[in-house]
């Protein structure tokens, strides 16, 4: 039983280290490249050309890029962050930003340094479920129950 406990925890341990966490970070000046997963900032003009579609108080489009060409991005929506804080899913529909209507561009990329902190905590918390004996287990022996002769009566004080 201890070995199948050490495989579990074994398991579960390769599972939290291949935990892959990404961030949404600057582009940096350059243009994100077709299938990449984006997020765009929307000035005013672009809130108020994209009102009938998106709504309008959406601050930031984000989805993967599945065409750019003459300065406009056709975006497959999965998420929109509102003005006033708040999100709406998206299901992947796609929508047409003009370049002229975004001022901020990012790209999701992997974090090493959430994905280690993920890691070591799905590990420490496998090391306090093994080390507290949470995961089940048990024995296949059955006790007995002792003798009469070896239980003890232990007198009660009555007051």
């Amino acid at each position: 039983m201890m070995v199948r406990r050490a495989h579990v925890a074994c398991l579960v341990a390769l599972s939290a280290s291949l935990v892959g966490c990404y961030t949404l970070q600057p582009a940096g000046g350059r243009t994100p490249e077709v299938g990449a997963k984006v997020a765009f900032d929307v000035n005013d003009a672009g809130r108020s050309a994209l009102g009938g579609s998106l709504g309008p108080e959406v601050s930031q489009i984000e989805g993967k890029l599945l065409e750019q060409e003459n300065g406009e991005y056709l975006l497959a929506v999965s998420n929109i962050r509102l003005l006033r804080g708040g999100e709406q899913v998206w299901g992947g529909e796609r929508v047409r930003i003009k370049s002229e209507h975004v001022t901020g561009t990012y790209q999701r990329r992997f974090s090493r340094t959430r994905t280690i902190a993920a890691s070591a905590v799905g590990i420490g918390l496998i090391a306090f479920i093994a080390t507290r004996s949470i995961i089940g287990g048990g024995s296949d022996e059955t006790r007995t129950p002792g003798d009469s002769a070896q239980t003890q009566v232990i007198p009660v004080p009555r007051p």
